[in-house]
C-alpha cells in the first residue's frame, strides 16, 4: 500500500511517513486490507487530507473511528457516502445545524465533502477499521500519527477553529496552542450524550463562522 496524499500534507508529514511506527502501521493495515474487509476503501484512507489542503484549512473536527458498516465510511469523520442512511451521531449533527442555522438536510445525503472542500478537516483519530469490528485498528499507530498531525496543524497554521466533541476529542486540547487557535468544546453528538443535554444548543456552527468572519476569513456554508 503506497501512501497517496495531497502534496501539501506530504511535505509536512514526511517525517511521520519515514518513521518506524508508521512503517509498521502500514504493514498491519495492508495485511488486514488483503485478508479481511476493511473501511474506508484504500483510496480514501487519507481523504481528510486530500479534501482539505493545508493552505485551505480553517476548521478541524475530530472523530474517533471510521464507520464499520458496509459502504458507510468515506475517509471523513462523521461523513457517510451518498445514498447511505445517516448514522445517529450524524443525524444529531444535522439537527444542531438546522437549529443553529436553519439548514435542512436530505435523508440520503450525509456526504460532508462540501464542508471539507471549504476548509473543514474531518479527521478521525484512527483512519481505518475492520468491517463490523469497531476499534479493531486502534492502538496500532494511527493515534500517534493523528496526534502528531494535530500538533503540526497547531504549529503550522494560525487562527484554526478546533471543534472538540466529547471526552475523547477534548483530550486533544493539550496538543493545541490555545493562544493562536480557537477551541469550541461540547458533548458528543451520539444519542447517549446528546439526549443528556450535552450536545444540542452548542451553536458551534454559527460560533465558528462568527470567529472566522472576525479574523477576515470566509465563513463555512454548512448546508448540503
Amino acid at each position: 500500500m503506497s501512501i497517496k496524499i495531497d502534496e501539501s500534507w506530504e511535505k509536512l508529514l514526511a517525517k511521520e511517513f519515514n518513521s518506524e511506527y508508521f512503517k509498521s502501521l502500514i504493514l498491519f493495515v495492508k495485511e488486514d486490507y488483503i485478508n479481511t474487509t476493511c473501511y474506508p476503501k484504500g483510496s480514501q484512507i487519507f481523504n481528510a487530507f486530500d479534501s482539505c489542503p493545508v493552505s485551505n484549512l480553517k476548521v478541524v473536527i475530530i472523530g474517533q473511528d471510521p464507520y464499520h458498516g458496509k459502504n458507510q465510511a468515506n475517509g471523513l469523520s462523521f461523513s457517510v457516502n451518498k445514498g447511505i442512511s445517516h448514522p445517529p451521531s450524524l443525524i444529531n449533527i444535522f439537527k444542531e445545524v438546522e437549529a443553529d442555522l436553519g439548514h435542512k438536510y436530505r435523508e440520503k445525503n450525509g456526504d460532508l465533502s462540501k464542508w471539507a472542500k471549504q476548509g473543514v478537516m474531518l479527521l478521525n483519530s484512527t483512519l481505518t477499521v475492520k468491517e463490523a469490528l469497531p476499534g479493531s485498528h486502534q492502538n496500532k499507530g494511527w493515534e500517534i500519527f493523528t496526534n502528531n498531525v494535530i500538533e503540526i496543524i497547531s504549529s503550522e497554521t494560525n487562527n484554526t477553529v478546533f471543534l472538540l466533541w466529547g471526552s475523547f476529542a477534548k483530550k486533544k486540547r493539550k496538543l493545541i496552542d490555545t493562544t493562536k487557535h480557537k477551541i469550541l468544546e461540547s458533548g458528543h453528538p451520539s444519542p447517549l450524550s446528546a439526549n443528556r443535554g450535552y450536545w444540542f444548543g452548542n451553536k458551534h456552527f454559527s460560533e465558528c463562522n462568527s470567529y472566522l468572519e472576525s479574523i477576515g476569513k470566509n465563513k463555512i456554508d454548512w448546508s448540503l
